[in-house]
């Protein structure tokens, strides 16, 4: 299956843009008559024909067109504290995208050993992750946000903050219902520091262990994201039997 990211679709007939373009006929060499499909980010999933296939000007026939493609009931936002090593932090959302996660917070935090990213950069990886997995939503990346003012300004039904000091912490399976929305915070390298964790717990953070190993922020969070797509698919089968 060839799949182009095209957030700009609005009619039956449409002219890749000239990378996609080139891509299509150069590279995956496609003619006049092949199929491809696009995504638009927002739910849309298109059948189209290709109707002139020239490098720096694809066009398209809309076929068949679905809406709310692949579309969830419950919605996962992550707010992590990006790495050191930026590439582990696109590893994370490369992984999270292909498991399913609807919006990343990247989070500036007292112990935070980067404190600048390039969203543009990120957002690639992201739109490249949703094309491999075959998913027509794009998940939101937010802006790098300040810890306090996050967790002051966090509407979702559940959240969440795992870190790793002591104290009695509960894990997902036993506050998190499938369906509901939730908000997770993973920490830096160098966790939450205490002012951080009291802040949370003062604005209805739930302290949650997310096993017994001592996990790196990337892996933290894949297995957050994880965990609940897991709880839902349980609930979701059990429903279908």
């Amino acid at each position: 299956m060839h799949l182009f990211y095209t957030p700009d679709i609005t009619t039956n007939e449409y002219t890749l843009p000239e990378e996609e373009s080139k891509h299509c006929v150069k590279v995956l060499r496609l003619e006049v008559g092949n199929e491809i499909f696009l995504i638009d980010g927002k739910g849309g999933f298109y059948r189209c024909e290709i109707i002139q296939a020239q490098p720096k000007r694809c066009e398209v026939r809309c076929v068949e067109k679905t809406e709310e493609y692949g579309k969830r009931a419950f919605h996962i936002h992550i707010a992590i504290a990006p790495t050191k090593n930026i590439e582990r932090i696109e590893w994370f959302l490369e992984k999270c995208t292909e498991i399913g996660i609807d919006e990343i917070t990247p989070l500036l935090c007292d112990h935070s050993e980067r404190k600048v990213i390039k969203e543009d950069r990120l957002e690639k990886v992201i739109i490249s992750a949703m094309k491999q997995s075959l998913k027509a939503y794009l998940p939101k990346l937010n802006p790098l946000t300040e810890f306090s003012r996050f967790v002051k300004n966090n509407p979702s039904t559940l959240q969440c903050i795992a870190h790793c000091d002591e104290g009695y912490k509960k894990s997902l399976q036993e506050i998190y219902q499938p369906g509901q929305d939730i908000t997770i915070l993973i920490g830096p390298e160098g966790d939450f520091s205490g002012n951080e964790i009291t802040l949370a717990l003062e604005n209805n953070f739930i302290p949650v262990t997310l096993g017994e190993s001592r996990l790196r922020t990337e892996t933290a969070g894949i297995v957050a994201c994880h965990s609940i797509n897991f709880m839902n698919e349980i609930k979701h089968k059990s429903q279908m039997k």
